[in-house]
C-alpha cells in the first residue's frame, strides 16, 4: 500500500528570444479603467496577430491586456522576472460547500498559497494542484484476493449498483517547492491544498465522488470570490491578488483531481494538465465486470484507498463513511453501478470548459492506459482544446523533449492568453519504443484500421492467427486449466510447448513492422464448467528474445452483455464473451510474431480462486481484432 508520489518535475528553462515578426503599435492606457487598447497588426504580411506591449495575445484572456499585467517574455514564454526570496507565503482553509464528516459544519480544506511579491494593482493567474497525499500516506490492511468468486443467483439480475495512484511513503514530506519555485518568478500564484479529510483539512476521504470534487472546486471558487477564505487565526481573506483564471495540474491522484473538478464546468478553471490520471474510478478497481487491481497493489479497493490517506485529526469521524464506501463498492459483482458512476468524469466531458493537455505513459499499469485513451476520446467528442503526450515511462510524467517547456508555453496560453504557437502545433506528441519523439495529427494514429485475425488450434499445442475466416469446426475445442498462482510472464514463456493452463496463438513471422495504436478487442466463444471465473488475454510480441506483453484485458464472463449487469452462467454451455483490451500504441518489429495468449486468473490483477476452472475455447469461432496502422497491408509488406 505505500507509493511514492512522482510531482512534476520543472527544472529551470533556458533563456531564449521574444517572438520575432511583429509589427509592434502603441499602448493606449485608460487610467479610469485600467485597460489598455489592444489593437491589430499583420506579421510579416500574414495573419493578423494581437498585440499588448510588444506581447502577442490568442484573445482568450482579455484581462492580460491591461496595467494589472507585469510579465515579460521568451520565445513566448514567461521568463522569470519576480523573486522566490520576496515571494508571499500564506497558509488558509477555504470554505467547501460540502459537509463530508458530517459534524454539521461545511468542511475547510487547507491551502499553502505561493505568489509573487508585485507592485499595487497587479493581479497573477494561478496554478493549483490538490493532493491527497501531502501528510503522507497510512499503511493499512487490503482485501484478500486469494477467496473464490461468487456467481449471481438469477439470470439477468444485475447485483451491482478505479490505485492507489502513488503516494508517499508514511512520514516522508511532500516537495512543496516545484511548482512554485519554476511559476512563482513567471508572474504566477500557485496554490498547494489537501484534499478533505487529509492532513490539516476537515471532511472525510470519498476517493473521487461529488464530495472530494466540490472541496477541490472550492479554492477555485474562492479565487473567482465565490466562496470564503481564512487565516490561521480565523479572519476572512480575500484573493483580489488573483485574476481568477486557474490552471490545475498534478501527476496520479493529483491529476486526477484536475480532471474530475473540469468535468463540473466550473467558471475560472482554464485548463487543466492531468498526468497518468484517473478518468473513471470504475476503470481504476473493475474491469468488464471483473475485480481488478491497481497494477502491483493487489487487494486494493475505494475504502482502503480512503483508509490510506485518513491524516486529519481525529480519524474516527469517519468511521462510518468508510464503511459506506466497503458496502457500495460491490467485490462481489464487479458491476458498473451509481456508486461508480459517482467516480466516472468521462461521462461528464460535455461540462468540460477548460482546455485539456493529457500526458500517460505507455507503460503505466497503476493507472492503466484506458483512463487516457476514453478520456481523450470524449473531449474530441465534445470538441474540447486538446492535446496529448504519450511517453515509454510507466506511472509518472515525461522526461525530455522540452517537456517543462511545453508547460511553460502551455499555461501561459491559456491563463495569460499568449500566442506562442502551442495550439499550432500537431496535437499529439508520442515517444517511441527507441525513446525518440513524433509529432502526429491525432490518436490513434491516423491509418489505424480495425484487422481482424481468426485463431485456429488442436489440443493444447502452439495456434495460429489468421488474416482470413476459417473454416467453422464447432466439436475442435481446446481448454484452460485455472492455476491463479502462476503468473502471466510465465504463462506467456514458449508457447510452442504444450500447457494446460494457457493457450497461445501467434502469427507467422511479421515481413515489416506492424504498428498497434488504440484499443485490441476480443471475441471468444467458449463454455465454462462452472457458473463463474475469470477470463484474461494477454497480447504478446514474440520475438528471439524473451517475450513482452503488450496488452492485457480481463472479463468477468457473467458480464455477458454489458459492465453493468451480472448474469448467471449454465456450466457447459457455450458463450461468446467480447471484450476489450488495454489501448496500447507499439511497434512490433520485422521478424517478430504477434501473439494472443488466453488464461483465465492473472496473479497480479485478478481474484485468485482455487485453482481447477476449466473453459472451454472454440478457436474457429474466437477473433481478435487489433486497430493496425495500414490494416491488412500490414502483414503482407
Amino acid at each position: 500500500m505505500r507509493k511514492k508520489i512522482l510531482s512534476i518535475s520543472l527544472c529551470s528553462v533556458l533563456s531564449l528570444s521574444l517572438v520575432a515578426g511583429v509589427d509592434t503599435w502603441t499602448v493606449n492606457a485608460e487610467s479610469k479603467q485600467n485597460q489598455a487598447t489592444v489593437t491589430t497588426s499583420k506579421s510579416n504580411g500574414k495573419e493578423k496577430v494581437q498585440e499588448w506591449k510588444g506581447i502577442p495575445l490568442n484573445g482568450l484572456i482579455p484581462e492580460t491586456a491591461s496595467e494589472a499585467t507585469k510579465i515579460e517574455l521568451d520565445n513566448g514564454m514567461t521568463k522569470p522576472i519576480y523573486s522566490t526570496d520576496e515571494a508571499i507565503i500564506e497558509n488558509l482553509f477555504v470554505e467547501t460547500e460540502v459537509d463530508s464528516d458530517r459534524d454539521g459544519k461545511r468542511d475547510r480544506v487547507s491551502i499553502k498559497v505561493y505568489r509573487p511579491k508585485t507592485e499595487p494593482g497587479i493581479k497573477v493567474p494561478v496554478i493549483y494542484e490538490m493532493s491527497p497525499y501531502r501528510s503522507g500516506i497510512l499503511d493499512v490492511p487490503v482485501f484478500n484476493v486469494d477467496v473464490d468468486l461468487i456467481p449471481v443467483k438469477h439470470p439477468g439480475n444485475g447485483n451491482g449498483r478505479g490505485g492507489k495512484p502513488f503516494a508517499l511513503a508514511e512520514g516522508q514530506a511532500a516537495n512543496l517547492g516545484s511548482l512554485g519555485n519554476y511559476y512563482v518568478p513567471r508572474g504566477y500564484g500557485v496554490i498547494l491544498a489537501e484534499s478533505i479529510g487529509t492532513g490539516k483539512s476537515d471532511g472525510c476521504p470519498t476517493t473521487g465522488d461529488e464530495r472530494e470534487i466540490l472541496g477541490t472546486k472550492a479554492v477555485i471558487d474562492w479565487l473567482n470570490g465565490r466562496a470564503k477564505a481564512y487565516s490561521e487565526d480565523g479572519k476572512e481573506i480575500s484573493a483580489d491578488w488573483s485574476t481568477g483564471n486557474v490552471g490545475m495540474t498534478g501527476t496520479s491522484y493529483n491529476g486526477t483531481l484536475p480532471n474530475a473538478v473540469a468535468a463540473t464546468g466550473v467558471d475560472g478553471l482554464k485548463t487543466i494538465i492531468p498526468v497518468a490520471a484517473i478518468s473513471s474510478w470504475y476503470d481504476y478497481y473493475r474491469a468488464n465486470g471483473a475485480v481488478i487491481a491497481p497494477g502491483g497493489y493487489q487487494g486494493e479497493d475505494t475504502d482502503n484507498m480512503a483508509e490510506a490517506v485518513l491524516t486529519r485529526k481525529n480519524p474516527q469521524v469517519c468511521k462510518d463513511v468508510i464503511a459506506e464506501l466497503k458496502a457500495a463498492q460491490d467485490r462481489d459483482t464487479g458491476d458498473y453501478s451509481d456508486f461508480w458512476a459517482h467516480r466516472d468524469y468521462v461521462k461528464d466531458a460535455k461540462k468540460v470548459k477548460a482546455s485539456v493537455l493529457v500526458v500517460h505513459g505507455l507503460n503505466d499499469w497503476n493507472v492503466k492506459t484506458k483512463q487516457f485513451a476514453q478520456w481523450w476520446e470524449a473531449l474530441g467528442k465534445n470538441n474540447v482544446p486538446r492535446k496529448l503526450w504519450l511517453h515509454q515511462g510507466a506511472h509518472s510524467s515525461p522526461s525530455g523533449n522540452n517537456w517543462p517547456q511545453t508547460q511553460n508555453k502551455w499555461f501561459d496560453y491559456y491563463l495569460y492568453g499568449i500566442e506562442n504557437g502551442i495550439m499550432k502545433e500537431p496535437a499529439v506528441d508520442i515517444q517511441r519504443e527507441d525513446k525518440t519523439w513524433s509529432k502526429e495529427a491525432s490518436w490513434p494514429a491516423p491509418g489505424a484500421v480495425a484487422t481482424t485475425l481468426h485463431l485456429t488450434g488442436m489440443g493444447n499445442d502452439l495456434g495460429s492467427l489468421h488474416l482470413n475466416p476459417v473454416p467453422n469446426q464447432p466439436h475442435n475445442t481446446q481448454t484452460i486449466i485455472d492455476d491463479p498462482m502462476k503468473k502471466a510472464n510465465t504463462l506467456i514463456a514458449n508457447p510452442e510447448l504444450n500447457s494446460s493452463n494457457r493457450l497461445a496463438y501467434v502469427t507467422p513471422e511479421l515481413t515489416g513492422e506492424a504498428r498497434l495504436s488504440g484499443t485490441p478487442k476480443l471475441s471468444i466463444r467458449a463454455s465454462i464448467d462452472r457458473p463463474v471465473a475469470n477470463l484474461t488475454a494477454l497480447l504478446v510480441d514474440y520475438s528471439s528474445s524473451n517475450p513482452v506483453i503488450v496488452s492485457r484485458g480481463w472479463v468477468d464472463p457473467q458480464n455477458l452483455h454489458s459492465a453493468d449487469r451480472s448474469e448467471s452462467l449454465v456450466p457447459g454451455r457455450d458463450y461468446t464473451f467480447e471484450w476489450d483490451m488495454q489501448p496500447k500504441d507499439y511497434v512490433f518489429k520485422a521478424g517478430h510474431r504477434i501473439g494472443i495468449v488466453l488464461i483465465a486468473s492473472d496473479y497480479d490483477y485478478t481474484i485468485r480462486p482455487n485453482a481447477g476452472t476449466k473453459i472451454s475455447i472454440t478457436p474457429t469461432r474466437s477473433e481478435i481484432t487489433l486497430p493496425i496502422v495500414g490494416g491488412r497491408n500490414a502483414f503482407n509488406q
